[in-house]
């Protein structure tokens, strides 16, 4: 099917209005909507336009409260926690980085713990805000089960995005965002919406079998990152997101991708650091420094450096979208 080009405020307009007929508030649709397009100028197109029908299906089921408003109540002085209420998780990081953007230059360090939240779309985008402001940022975030412990078959965690983020005293941001997976989930989902097969290595099928089949890897688990090493790192973010916040861990999550069953309460541990905490560091300079040896390094990238590039082309270029799945989105906006 082809493509076709939407501008950024035609895409925006666009989600906002399938989600707002779709049983979510104004507010949070346009928070919504800022969050997919933020993941498809970043080149995350799996969490981005391709996330609304399935989005819109929930919202109208009610397996995520799409008019629900977060509570945030502050537990210490550099502690946060958070209700999602069973919304989307986009709303509850918005508050979340408001409350460590205003502690943190007081404590020196904060984090915010959430749960009863979602999927949390391109994790790198919420600690790039931070950075934007100034802070040191990391974003750990749980999701449904995807990925069995090594040796094992039976997918206990999900691929559990970490993200960090830093500013530089040159004005560049360093940005972070892994998967425990070897790919993002949502690459499969799309070849899956495609009728397209996936490489070899990505995923094993419910018989524990590599496959190339995006169905059948979405019914069975995913390769993790750096084998063993992967799955340790995936247990790392479900305590960190579910153990210690009171959120879900992955086994006990329903899915992202349809409106079956009861809201997944997934987990996000938002954490931020004032640069100049440890004092006399120099921090910034620091990170410039460190950052201008990478980018210097012949054949080697700054993680985070492609954005600006990709969110240029794109603005200036726009949005090249499935021509079914725009009319899809139109359809769930005409209601």
């Amino acid at each position: 099917m082809p493509d076709t080009t939407l501008t950024i405020a035609e895409a925006h307009a666009l989600v906002w209005a399938a989600l707002t007929a779709s049983r979510t508030s104004s507010g949070n649709a346009a928070i919504v909507a800022d969050a997919l397009i933020g993941a498809e100028l970043s080149g995350q197109g799996g969490h981005g336009l391709r996330r609304v029908p399935a989005y819109a299906a929930q919202a109208k089921a009610g397996k995520v409260d799409g008019y629900a408003v977060p509570i945030a109540t502050r537990i210490r002085p550099g502690a946060v926690a958070i209700d999602a209420a069973n919304g989307f998780a986009y709303p509850a990081l918005d508050v979340a980085s408001r409350e460590l953007a205003f502690i943190t230059p007081e404590q020196g360090i904060a984090a915010a713990g959430i749960r009863r939240s979602h999927h949390a779309g391109v994790a790198g985008l919420v600690v790039e805000s931070l950075a934007e402001k100034g802070l040191v940022a990391l974003l750990f975030s749980n999701a449904p089960a995807a990925i069995a412990p090594w040796g094992g078959r039976r997918p206990l965690y999900g691929t559990d995005p970490i993200a960090f983020a830093c500013p530089t005293a040159d004005g560049a941001t360093i940005v972070v965002d892994v998967s425990m997976s070897k790919v993002a989930r949502g690459r499969i989902m799309a070849a899956n919406q495609k009728d397209e097969p996936i490489p070899e290595g990505w995923a094993l099928d419910a018989e524990g079998h590599p496959t190339t089949d995006a169905k059948a890897a979405l019914a069975g688990t995913m390769v993790p990152l750096g084998d063993a090493k992967g799955t340790a790192l995936a247990l790392m973010v479900e305590l960190l997101c579910a153990g210690l916040t009171g959120a879900n861990y992955a086994f006990e999550q329903t899915s992202f991708f349809d409106a079956e069953g009861a809201a997944p309460g997934t987990g996000q541990l938002l954490i931020a650091i004032d640069p100049e905490t440890f004092g006399g560091t120099r921090a910034l300079d620091r990170f410039a420094a460190m950052a201008a040896m990478v980018a210097g390094t012949e054949g080697a990238r700054l993680p985070g450096s492609r954005r600006q590039a990709i969110r240029d082309r794109l603005r200036r270029d726009g949005l090249q979208a499935d021509a079914a799945l725009v009319r899809e989105i139109e359809h769930l906006a005409a209601g």
